[in-house]
């Protein structure tokens, strides 16, 4: 299965382009379905009204489902609310009626994730469009999964779960089961849940596509966020300009503006070296329904809007089997010439200014502008002293000197 997700810089159509990517996937004989959180804009682009409860057919191939964010909230959370009656009950809480729930900041952000791991446990779709939110945002909530994970076993550890036995006997004896084992157990499905849609971001056939007008701060932008997601190794499969005029107008300001985004393609090709950058024309107006959505993947852009399917083999050929993709963090071992590890973090677009780096105990925190990581060192890092880093041709190199007190002495 192919899944794109689809962001951006705000306003430059990402939700347009997420459409027609995924009619472009549909009109080539996949199964494809869009998924967005919006709820004006991907109903004028397709030209039709989308439902919140099941997929809406399109076109031949295609459709697309609109996620209510407010519903999934009122579900979870009257769900939470039966399960935790009895403690409720005891501490004299008054039950909220549905009614009178509204959603959370954030919530929209888990009702995505929830939908695009439901979507892509279905087996109903050969691609999966998701139309993001800004890239900034996109960033942050493709690190979610794991970052709740981190704080769910910090906060509840497994393994502290000494006193198990002795619950069900307190919990005789307070006549109501006892918090800490409904905590427990909320936190077990919560690592389930999260699991799950962790394994979908990290499937081989997940990448993000970015969408992003020529303008003259286009590239510095792009430049920020590709850091931001190599961070956390998501994949960029593409960069995708959008809205560029004809070359060689006779008007002089459409020939000036025209010359202002040639300037700037050229420099985002130059910015991404590696990674295809697609161009899609102006049509002169915001495309409305699936008729005019052709005229991106048919005319002159020459199917630049496209799902980018024959990528998944160049993958399988770098290893990525059984639905995993190779962690992209590499440890070197250069103690026969160097005395040294090297952790190999890939940073594309990085900029030394920006990059912050912390070890505290067994975890290194990683700073790349307005982004952060946290990861656990590999085990035999973690017998080491951090000696050094540098930043070298978009990888950041960390140097770990072996522990004397740590590490195995040879005879």
């Amino acid at each position: 299965m192919r899944t794109v997700l689809v962001t951006g810089p705000g306003g430059a159509g990402r939700t347009t382009l997420a459409a027609a990517t995924a009619l472009a996937a549909a009109r080539k004989g996949a199964r494809a379905l869009l998924l967005t959180t919006e709820s004006s804009a991907p109903e004028t682009v397709l030209g039709t009204s989308l439902g919140a409860e099941a997929p809406t057919p399109i076109a031949p191939g295609l459709h697309a489902r609109r996620i209510d964010p407010g519903d999934r909230f009122r579900q979870e959370f009257l769900a939470f609310q039966e399960r935790a009656g009895a403690a409720l009950d005891l501490l004299g809480a008054a039950p909220l009626d549905e009614d009178e729930l509204t959603e959370l900041p954030g919530s929209e952000d888990f009702a995505l994730l929830q939908a695009l791991r439901a979507e892509h446990a279905s087996d109903a779709w050969d691609t999966v469009v998701v139309d993001m939110p800004s890239a900034a945002e996109t960033i942050r909530l493709l690190a979610l999964p794991n970052q709740v994970r981190r704080y769910l076993r910090r906060l509840l550890p497994p393994e502290r779960q000494a006193a198990r036995a002795l619950r069900p006997v307190l919990a005789q004896l307070a006549g109501v089961p006892m918090p800490a084992q409904k905590l427990y157990e909320a936190a077990q499905r919560w690592e389930t849940e999260l699991s799950a849609v962790q394994r979908v971001i990290d499937d081989p056939g997940t990448s993000v596509r970015l969408v992003t007008e020529a303008g003259p701060v286009a590239a510095a932008n792009l430049r920020a966020i590709r850091a931001g997601l190599a961070l956390h190794g998501r994949r960029t499969d593409g960069v995708v300009v959008n809205r560029l005029l004809p070359t060689g107008s006779a008007d002089p300001f459409l020939a000036a503006l025209s010359g202002s985004q040639q300037t700037a393609l050229k420099a985002l090709r130059e910015e991404f070296p590696d990674v295809p950058v697609h161009e899609v024309p102006h049509l002169g107006r915001d495309p409305q329904g699936v008729d005019e959505l052709d005229a991106l993947i048919d005319g002159p852009a020459g199917g630049t809007v496209d799902t980018g399917t024959g990528d998944t083999g160049d993958h399988d050929r770098h290893g990525e089997t059984a639905g995993r993709r190779p962690d992209p963090w590499t440890v070197e071992d250069r103690l026969a010439t160097d005395g040294l590890l090297v952790w190999r973090v890939p940073l594309p677009g990085a900029e030394r200014r920006g990059l912050g780096l912390v070890r505290r105990g067994d975890e290194i925190v990683v700073t790349v502008g307005r982004f952060r990581r946290i990861r656990t060192l590999p085990s035999v890092l973690r017998r080491c002293t951090v000696s050094g880093a540098g930043l070298r041709d978009g990888v950041l190199e960390i140097r770990f000197s072996p522990d004397p007190d740590l590490w195995p002495k040879s005879d």
